[in-house]
């Protein structure tokens, strides 16, 4: 028996089902498109939270943690480290939630546009009913962004965006830098926590003894929290590129139409090629290559 994705890709295959007649000419590109925003409440809560969140780590290791700290050197050491990963962290998470995921021109199903890709016997495509949209293949349409999305793995309202083909690499930056600065936080908490308890308490804080206490407390159990939680993100996102199968097509099993590439082409695909430092950079942007996206063989 075929499942539903099945009986739904056997109708969008019949040639009525297109009815390109009945869709908008989508409106001309300029130079430079605006910027990328989704405009939606949930997602930019999340997003506004999650650098709240990363703001109180911040404050807590500098101000109950690291200032008050009697050696320099350890002082200097984490601060350092610590901003930089939060530094690199938050760009991340910038980068992933105002760039384009992949997303298909809205409203190019015109009978101009299907004349235009000179389709061959035995080459089919996909239209999305909801927004009007020639599906390239491994395509998907988020009802949050409203938008056909190339390679969509999944919609995530902690960077109000989705994560696609363009913006993997931040969303996986972002899960990773998220972790690093959830672990060093946990550590840092223990050791202060050791120093409070061979010295005094008024002099291992610059507040009292139950605030320190309460703040170090709502620390761990965050960075406890987003440990498991980017941890676990990361964990999948790193499979999913290995693996070449996005999260929606693992959560669909969907067919593989498409030519299974070696663990390392996928890495190069997201991160850009060839390997280097600009891997782990959020202001390195990935080349992705220049392959034609409305290529349709069945």
């Amino acid at each position: 028996m075929r499942s539903p994705a099945h009986r739904c890709r056997d109708i969008e295959r019949q040639a009525g089902y297109l009815q390109p007649d009945q869709c908008v000419p989508p409106p001309p590109r300029g130079t430079a498109d605006g910027m990328w925003f989704i405009q939606d409440g949930c997602g930019i809560v999340c997003g506004v939270i999650t650098w709240l969140l990363v703001f109180y780590a911040e404050f807590v290791v500098l101000f109950v943690m690291l200032v008050p700290s009697k050696s320099l050197v350890y002082s200097i050491f984490n601060g350092i480290l610590f901003n930089a990963l939060a530094f690199l962290a938050l760009a991340s998470h910038f980068r992933a939630m105002l760039t384009d995921p992949g997303a298909v021109q809205k409203g190019n199903a015109t009978k101009e546009f299907i004349e235009s890709l000179q389709l061959k016997p035995g080459q089919v495509v996909y239209k999305c009913p909801k927004c009007c949209s020639i599906k390239p293949d491994r395509a998907h349409h988020c009802s949050v962004c409203k938008r056909c999305i190339r390679k969509m793995d999944h919609h995530c309202p902690w960077v109000n965006n989705c994560v696609g083909e363009e913006n993997q690499k931040y969303f996986v930056l972002f899960t990773m830098y998220i972790a690093l600065i959830s672990l060093h936080c946990l550590v840092m908490v223990v050791f202060h926590f050791l120093y409070c308890f061979e010295e005094d308490w008024t002099k291992c804080s610059t507040f009292s003894p139950p605030a320190t206490v309460i703040l170090l407390i709502l620390l761990c159990f965050e960075g406890l929290l987003f440990l498991i939680f980017t941890s676990v993100m990361f964990g999948t996102q790193v499979h999913s590129i290995c693996s070449d199968e996005t999260g929606i097509e693992q959560l669909k099993r969907e067919e593989r139409r498409w030519a299974k590439k070696t663990k390392w082409m996928n890495m190069k695909a997201v991160f850009g090629h060839p390997f280097s430092i600009a891997w782990l950079s959020p202001f390195a942007t990935p080349d992705h290559g220049k392959s034609d996206p409305y290529q349709y063989v069945v």
